[in-house]
């Protein structure tokens, strides 16, 4: 049954009315909890601390139209772009500053079970067709389109998630910051009748993640295991379906896929040997989440989804998802919001190559604020993505804050080879110092010794090309100085 998440229901102002209906019910908790209004905004309120004060909340609110409205962003094959930023991509839906609109996301891994993750979903269907003749979505990443030089296919897999967007904030500039809510973040049901009420995702241990040189037995091997999640909401677990072997796969224009080489190759089952003896009785704890949610970078005209940069993208937090708030400096005309990779679980470090691969639908609010509002405030010197809970703060490190200015030309294949959690690690500690001095008026050696006693440094994802490390530090600390 549509949820106000299928655009091509005949009934979907209805049931999209009612879904809204929900997420305002569910909307006025969380602004209960969390937020406070500021001039029509809303800011996080936790004892006052947030990166939006009050003065800058009611700048931006001065600047807003009038009345908020609400947008549908449906994913299909005329909506998406696979495995690639760019700054010249139209868009697809134009907002002014505080619309909130909800998007539909597709995991790029949906056709390692097209039965349970594409079958009967139009959406899905669209972009994951594939035959001898035509591919619903042909260029896939940020790589050659020319067929006289690809060898995999169009975009050569140079880049690997289907992201939908992009969305144009109206007056969005270079030096503005973009805040971007995450107000709700649901599974994708499955639109096979044969599971229904379910959600169905994908884990690959694959050739780029961090096991697979380190097997006990040495050998090379990837194993892809899907899980089940309950699409209702009345189960906060997911449990593993079956596992199986990846063997080589031959793509409708007959190129063989030795490995999990290019994004979208169909999985022929009668090839695979499936084990549903698998993770018997093991409930893993979801946490939806988008693990590539950004803006387009100036640097190129065609970027890579998989190295996170400082305008976001595949940064690969679980805590990205619902009720948190990231911050993104604008590089571009609009900045030009584009969001995929969704997840239904993941552990810090993403260890395998791949969270829960999950199709997922996000409701998001997008507040521009603008650069010359930003002086004296704690987002004036915002150069890379930060994310806010209620709770919490949280930078982002990696190993090249800027690879695509850093390593010059040929960064975007350069960047595979250079990164280290040594270098993620000194960039989060840069940053978060930063971030103390300038927010909590700390000098050196106070953010030092507080760094040391009560910041948690993690590592984010060892298997993006640019590697992550986040630091957490907790706003109850800074309770006293009210």
């Amino acid at each position: 049954m549509c949820r106000g998440d299928d655009a091509t229901c005949p009934q979907f102002e209805l049931h999209y009315r009612a879904f809204r209906e929900d997420l305002d019910h569910e909307r006025r908790g969380f602004l209960k909890s969390g937020f406070v209004a500021a001039g029509g905004l809303a800011t996080l309120g936790a004892a006052g601390a947030s990166l939006v004060t009050p003065a800058l909340a009611q700048a931006t609110a001065a600047r807003a139209s009038g009345e908020r409205k609400h947008h549908y962003l449906a994913a299909n094959a005329d909506t998406v772009h696979w495995g690639y930023f760019s700054k010249s991509l139209k868009p697809r839906v134009e907002i002014e500053s505080g619309d909130i609109v909800t998007i539909e996301t597709l995991t790029h891994h949906a056709n390692d079970d097209a039965e349970r993750m594409v079958q009967g979903d139009e959406g899905a269907e669209s972009v994951f067709l594939w035959t001898k003749d035509k591919k619903g979505v042909d260029r896939r990443g940020a790589g050659t389109t020319d067929p006289k030089l690809y060898k995999k296919g169009s975009g050569e897999g140079q880049g690997v998630h289907v992201m939908t967007g992009p969305v144009y904030v109206r007056g969005a500039e270079p030096g503005d910051v973009l805040e971007v809510r995450i107000l709700d973040c649901a599974p994708r049901p499955c639109a096979n009748p044969k599971f229904k009420g379910k959600a169905f995702g994908s884990n690959a241990a694959a050739w780029w993640g961090y096991h697979y040189n380190d097997m006990l037995d040495g050998a090379k091997r990837e194993v892809v295991t899907i899980y089940e999640v309950d699409a209702m909401g009345s189960k906060s677990w997911a449990q593993a379906v079956y596992n199986f072997k990846w063997v080589p796969q031959t793509d409708p224009f007959g190129v063989e896929h030795v490995t999990i080489d290019y994004p979208g190759v169909p999985v022929d089952h009668t090839k695979t040997s499936r084990n549903f003896d698998v993770l018997k009785g093991v409930r893993v704890p979801i946490r939806p989440h988008f693990g590539t949610l950004g803006l387009a970078p100036a640097e190129a005209d065609f970027v890579d989804t998989i190295p996170p940069n400082y305008v976001g993208g595949n940064i690969d937090n679980w805590r990205i998802g619902k009720g948190a708030t990231m911050y993104y400096p604008v590089a571009v005309e609009g900045g030009l919001l584009s969001v995929g990779d969704p997840h239904a679980s993941q552990g810090d470090s993403e260890l395998c190559g791949t969270a829960i691969e999950c199709s997922l639908t996000g409701v998001f609010q997008l507040i521009l604020h603008k650069k010359a509002d930003l002086g004296g405030t704690p987002l004036e010197e915002l150069n890379y993505p930060m994310l806010e809970t209620k709770d919490e703060w949280l930078v982002h490190g990696f190993s090249f804050a800027n690879y695509l200015k850093e390593l010059g030309p040929e960064a975007q294949s350069a960047i595979y080879g250079k990164s280290s959690v040594d270098l993620a690690m000194r960039d989060a500690f840069r940053k978060m110092r930063h971030f103390l001095m300038t927010t909590q008026k700390l000098t050196e050696d106070e953010a030092v010794s507080l760094m040391s006693i009560g910041v948690d440094f993690g590592v984010t994802q060892v298997v993006d090309g640019n590697w992550g490390v986040h630091a957490v530090v907790k706003k109850d600390i800074f309770a006293g100085r009210a």
